[in-house]
């Protein structure tokens, strides 16, 4: 491919960047860390998963580290959380559960978008995707040692390789490139948003 799948991929990786830089921050309040803890944790969020599709498919150095705009964008999402908490404590989980699912329908959206840029085979751009969505939220959790919520609770990952299928399965069908975009992301948005109202997990396995 050689042009842009979403015309408007820089707002929305900033937008990404800024919601997953105030999730990955909130998870610093549970930790009890400082500014910097809460500044790292949000930078992690924000673009491990990028960082790590970037370098997987020889887009060196990854733009997250090219454009100031993008750790500024992060940044600003976990300073929000330190010295505003006390404003954002009182925004309904339900909001902050919603905001979540956006980023990740954005991030994952513009993951299968880049690796289709790079010529990424489909099945390929798909993995990409769902990486740039949730690796972030997985060095995360490594780093608080827990667990990564990924690989225990809620369709999560789930929703974003179904989200970037369908996208890519659209543009195979040759619909118009930003249509299949948002089509993908919307879809990635409803699972996610529905697997926390209706508290759907994927089924877990027990020695018991």
């Amino acid at each position: 491919m050689d042009r842009p799948i979403v015309p408007n991929l820089v707002l929305i990786d900033l937008i990404g960047a800024f919601l997953f830089g105030l999730e990955g921050a909130l998870a610093g309040v549970v930790a009890n860390l400082d500014l910097m803890g809460f500044l790292v944790l949000g930078f992690v969020t924000a673009f491990t998963g990028g960082i790590i599709r970037d370098l997987l498919i020889g887009a060196i150095p990854p733009s997250s580290l090219k454009d100031w705009r993008f750790p500024t964008a992060a940044l600003a999402g976990a300073a929000s959380v330190f010295f505003f908490f006390p404003i954002i404590h009182v925004i309904p989980l339900w909001s902050l559960a919603v905001l979540d699912a956006a980023a990740l329908s954005l991030y994952a959206v513009a993951g299968t978008e880049k690796a289709l840029l790079y010529n990424m085979p489909p099945v390929v751009a798909v993995l990409l995707g769902t990486v740039t969505g949730v690796g972030g939220g997985v060095v995360r959790d490594v780093l608080l040692a827990q667990v990564p919520t990924v690989l225990r609770a809620d369709i999560y990952a789930t929703a974003a390789i179904v989200g970037c299928s369908l996208m890519v399965l659209a543009l195979k069908l040759k619909l118009k490139p930003a249509l299949a975009a948002t089509l993908g992301g919307i879809v990635c948005f409803a699972l996610r948003s529905i697997a926390i109202w209706r508290h759907w997990n994927l089924p877990h396995f027990s020695l018991r």
